[in-house]
């Protein structure tokens, strides 16, 4: 009878002995390597839920003053509330304000690159320079800038600007010959106009030697600059204006004149003179008339900049936009104050009357 070798029951159960043992130690490994990794999740999960969010802090940094930028930088709040981001809960705003003292403007910007904040936005040239200066890291948005923003050496290209600087150019410079068109139109017996402006500001020189004499020759107007560098020389200028058998008066902007913006419209009320201006704030407080872009459209395009900035875009990939819409604001009560009437024609195209 053929024999077979016997396989042992008991070698087989030895077999099995040893190998449980090292599945469950092995088992028993991977569990608590799950645990641990569990635990450390929800302990960085409640470290991380307590620990307070950043942040985000804008530098406001502008050439007036708080009280007569009071309008604008509410505006501004309340475009970038409409993109859920409101002031002290979600979102910081350092203000700064040279109070129109030129000088100063430089150190503010420091100060606030200093503080690491992580968007400047000034509204003239004079601020955004200084903040350029300051800054090639920290993102720029222009709000409402005067001047070719790529001739001034602030950007590449409208389309690509490049660097750390974007946001909005108003070209207002362009627009001082149809300011004085419709000033024209608005008040036909204007004859002589006195041009009230910052020689610190480089776009309001070339406005006033280049753009304004071209225009008013055109108009047949005789224009007569007045430069005025610091609030002292308001008195002085209003003086020797008095002597002067002037009309019209049409301001430059810049933050020394928005700083002195009573004394300004003031002087245009008590000299019967009728008062041009580009931005319509002037007239709110009793001057003639304004035209020149829709500040509001161009406030809810800064909060635009702000929040694409602050979800991760560039500003050098942020094409700097040049505004489409434009206000002509007239005050009929400083009008009729001032014995000025005007026509019908002119009414019809305003956008805004103050009656």
């Amino acid at each position: 009878m053929k024999s077979f070798p016997s396989k042992s029951f008991s070698d087989n159960r030895k077999s099995k002995t040893c190998t449980e043992p090292r599945r469950s130690i092995q088992n028993r490994k991977w569990l608590g390597l799950a645990i641990i990794a569990f635990v450390l999740a929800v302990v960085g999960a409640v470290a991380e839920a307590q620990q307070p969010k950043k942040i985000p802090r804008i530098g406001y940094l502008s050439g007036g003053d708080a009280a007569s930028d009071s309008a604008r930088s509410e505006a501004i709040r309340l475009a970038l509330r409409e993109l859920g981001y409101i002031e002290g809960q979600n979102i910081a705003i350092e203000y700064r304000y040279t109070q129109g003292k030129v000088d100063r403007t430089a150190e503010l910007a420091a100060e606030l690159v200093r503080l690491k904040v992580d968007i400047i936005v000034p509204p003239t040239a004079g601020p955004i320079q200084a903040a350029k200066n300051a800054t090639k890291i920290i993102p720029i948005i222009m709000m409402g800038l005067p001047a070719d923003p790529v001739k001034v050496g602030f950007i590449e290209s409208l389309a690509r600007p490049g660097g750390n600087v974007t946001g909005i150019t108003t070209i207002s410079r362009e627009l001082g010959g149809k300011r004085l068109e419709l000033f024209k139109e608005a008040v036909p017996k204007v004859a002589r106009v006195a041009v009230l402006y910052d020689p610190a500001i480089p776009n309001s020189v070339i406005e006033v030697k280049e753009v304004l004499p071209v225009a008013a020759r055109a108009l047949r107007l005789t224009i007569q600059p007045w430069e005025v560098r610091a609030a002292d020389d308001f008195a002085r200028v209003f003086a020797a204006m008095g002597k002067q058998r002037l009309n019209g008066l049409y301001m430059l902007g810049g933050g020394l004149m928005s700083v002195n913006q009573k004394r300004i419209v003031g002087f245009a009320l008590k000299s019967r003179l009728a008062s041009l201006y580009s931005i319509r704030e002037f007239v709110d407080a009793g001057g003639l008339m304004s035209y020149g872009a829709d500040q509001a459209d161009i406030y809810r395009r800064v909060a635009y900049f702000v929040d694409r900035i602050l979800k991760g875009a560039k500003p050098a990939d942020l094409p700097v936009e040049q505004p489409t819409k434009f206000e002509l604001v007239i005050n009929l009560k400083t009008a009729k104050q001032i014995g000025v009437t005007i026509p019908q024609s002119v009414l019809f195209r305003a956008d805004r009357v103050i009656k």
